[in-house]
């Protein structure tokens, strides 16, 4: 008996979706950052058994669009709200803001389970953390809710043997070498955004889109050429930084993730280019991949 099913893990911006699958693959597939919006693509990452397949959905977290790249991003995030097996609703406990009024809604509509996972429960102690299994038992009443700890990987080993309990007979979705369904460019594209994201202050981080142009494996070295798009002249300048030693940083540690991630030795050139308004731009954005 081979069971396989589609996991969608969804929540508000910094609820801790990307540091959950990271942690429940066993390996990182999508950059964290304390910003918010740090994830901007649908991401799947493959869990494989012998007997088990299971195939998790990181989404961006959930907010209202000001512009067309964050309408594009909610995209992504409707569209995992329709093809699930089981919903994994992870919830900062630390958020003192309305919970997503949207996504309540949704998942109360949605005839498959919902595992509820109050996140970051080392951050509060157990009189609120009652208080808050009891509200939430209000909201959503089907769902089965779970305090985890995203980053300390407290709670999160019972996770795997409830959603294998909950998922349906089937035989494999994908090849089961097979980790996760985006190409090698789009995780160079991550790991330098990333790096910009953790350098970078204000609105330069969400003003960048990364594009690899080349990716060339030469005797046991991967060969990289990667621009970084900005909006605006004065956004070029503060990313190169004075004579060059912001960009560099960003190379620097770019490369030695990269390295880790691909296990090869890494040549690295980056690029900045202004493309302006981007964010704004329908065919930019679909050219950088947001439909």
């Amino acid at each position: 008996m081979h069971k396989a099913g589609f996991v969608n893990i969804v929540g508000k911006p910094n609820a801790g979706k990307s540091t959950l699958l990271n942690q429940l693959m066993g390996e990182k597939l999508a950059i964290v950052t304390q910003k918010a919006q740090t994830t901007r693509h649908r991401i799947f990452g493959i869990y494989n058994e012998e007997d088990l397949q299971i195939v998790f959905s990181d989404t961006p977290g959930v907010l209202d669009p000001k512009y067309g790249l964050q309408e594009k991003m909610m995209d992504f995030v409707k569209d995992s709200l329709q093809d699930a097996d089981v919903f994994l609703f992870i919830v900062d406990v630390t958020d003192k803001a309305e919970p997503s009024e949207f996504l309540i809604d949704k998942l109360n509509k949605i005839p498959v389970p919902v595992l509820l996972l109050l996140n970051k429960v080392d951050q509060t102690n157990q009189e609120g953390l009652e208080k808050l299994v009891e509200t939430w038992h209000e909201r959503i009443p089907k769902a089965e809710i779970l305090p985890i700890s995203a980053l300390n990987a407290f709670n999160t080993d019972i996770i795997l043997p409830k959603l294998k309990s909950l998922l349906p007979e089937n035989p494999p979705y994908y090849d089961k070498d097979q980790y996760t369904d985006k190409p090698e460019r789009f995780f160079v594209n991550e790991a330098i955004r990333e790096k910009i994201l953790l350098n970078y202050d204000k609105e330069i981080p969400y003003s960048v889109e990364v594009v690899t142009e080349q990716f060339k494996e030469k005797e046991g070295i991967i060969f990289i050429d990667s621009i970084i798009y900005v909006e605006r002249d004065t956004q070029k300048g503060i990313i190169i930084g004075h004579k060059g030693e912001a960009i560099k940083k960003v190379g620097t540690e770019s490369r030695l993730d990269l390295e880790k991630f691909f296990n090869k030795k890494i040549h690295l050139n980056l690029f900045v280019k202004v493309k302006k308004d981007w964010r704004k731009n329908d065919r930019d954005l679909k050219n950088f991949g947001y439909r």
